[in-house]
């Protein structure tokens, strides 16, 4: 729950803001503990709109995040205190959910509380990793060293997710459009030729009959169709949000033929880099390897690193411990991991092992964008041959009729 309150500081200043607690006694403790005298505490009313009920309207994007991070960076780098920062920052805010987070850490701030504890009640919006990052900077006072660090990560992650969304805007349009042509086909065109074609007698194709028989079920259960779609659309979506489900989808991104490797890539670099800045921020290796694990956005690598984590505690080598999965991380890695852990240089080398793979994942993803193009019109060539060839061939048996 939320309570709004107003108090008093020990030397007289009055205070507003909001805290989180379980009830109205367990938030008068917490005020109470940061010395704070209460005037008035009340329960702030739970908001009820569509932006609450559905949670895609209120998720904060990955740009209003790095954008939020880069400038509390900036902020500290000029000298002005995190206070101030987050005031600031959260006039200049234009997304509602990430704004309103900021004045609710922007008031914790001030009553006490660290700023990786004020953005922990924040789960949705900072991630493990981000706060064990903050955490780790408000140990070693590199808070804004490690805001950049982060700044800079969020834009890489962007910059990938940008690049290929992107480059499959255009073959989900041509392919879109070519749906729609297809249908007008089969339930207009078509229908207004079958009378002829029956009337001259002409024997029709099997792929014509198929074609006549799916624009007839169309032209009359199209309401049905749409809402099986929209049916099997909505079970699909839930199946994938349950564990099970996470998991089968990151077991097909790991083993596609094609793209399995672009993501493999990319898993060991997020692993690479997230671990490098872990350990140079002071963070256990073995608990490193398991905020990396959550960072990493795939349900196998997390498991995998859990269990390595397990065996470093055990007094296992990293570099042994990721070399049973040799699966999930190419030979290189685990040896250069090794090389790493001889020398006393861990960080420096994992940080080539993600700059590797980062390059990697760049060179693959734009070799990708370049036979999207030429693939998808050798497609939609030999679609269009098929189904215009399914409407001239009676055409053409029925002019050698005449």
């Amino acid at each position: 729950m939320k309570f709004r309150y107003t108090a008093k500081t020990k030397t007289g200043e009055l205070q507003t803001g909001v805290v989180n607690a379980a009830n109205q006694a367990a938030a008068l403790n917490i005020l109470s503990g940061h010395g704070l005298f209460v005037l008035s505490l009340d329960k702030v009313a739970e908001e009820i709109s569509l932006k609450k009920t559905f949670g895609i309207f209120r998720r904060v994007k990955r740009t209003d995040l790095m954008i939020f991070t880069r400038q509390i960076s900036t902020l500290l780098g000029a000298k002005i205190p995190l206070t101030d920062s987050l005031k600031t920052l959260h006039r200049q805010t234009l997304s509602p959910m990430l704004r309103d987070a900021i004045y609710e850490i922007s008031n914790d701030v001030d009553t006490g509380f660290s700023l990786s504890q004020s953005m922990s009640k924040h789960p949705d919006i900072f991630s493990e990793f981000y706060l064990n990052m903050v955490r780790s900077a408000e140990v070693t006072g590199k808070m804004e060293e490690v805001m950049n660090y982060l700044a800079d990560y969020l834009e890489k992650e962007a910059g990938v997710a940008t690049r290929v969304r992107n480059a499959m805007v255009y073959p989900i349009f041509v392919i879109v459009l070519f749906g729609g042509v297809g249908a007008f086909l089969v339930t207009v065109i078509l229908p207004q030729l079958r009378p002829i074609f029956e009337e001259a007698g002409v024997e029709l194709p099997l792929f014509t009959r198929m074609l006549m028989g799916s624009g007839d079920f169309l032209a009359k259960w199209w309401w049905a169709f749409i809402v099986g779609i929209a049916i099997a659309g909505v079970l699909l979506i839930d199946y994938l949000r349950t564990k099970e489900g996470r998991a089968l989808m990151d077991e097909l991104r790991v083993r596609a033929p094609v793209l399995g490797k672009l993501y493999r890539q990319l898993y060991v670099a997020r692993f690479a880099e997230s671990t490098s800045v872990l350990i140079r921020g002071g963070v256990p290796i073995a608990q490193a390897i398991e905020i990396s694990g959550k960072t990493i956005g795939n349900v196998l690598y997390e498991d995998v690193l859990i269990e390595a984590a397990q065996a470093i505690r055990r007094g296992d080598l990293i570099s042994t411990a990721i070399s049973r999965y040799e699966k999930y991380f190419p030979p290189f890695t685990f040896q250069m991991v090794a090389v790493g852990e001889t020398t006393g240089r861990l960080e420096e080398l994992l940080r080539r092992v993600a700059e590797f793979y980062t390059r990697e994942v760049d060179a693959m993803v734009s070799n990708l964008v370049e036979l999207i193009q030429p693939l998808l019109i050798v497609f939609i060539g030999g679609a269009v041959g098929i189904l215009f060839g399914s409407i001239i061939l009676p055409i053409f048996k029925l002019a050698q009729g005449f």
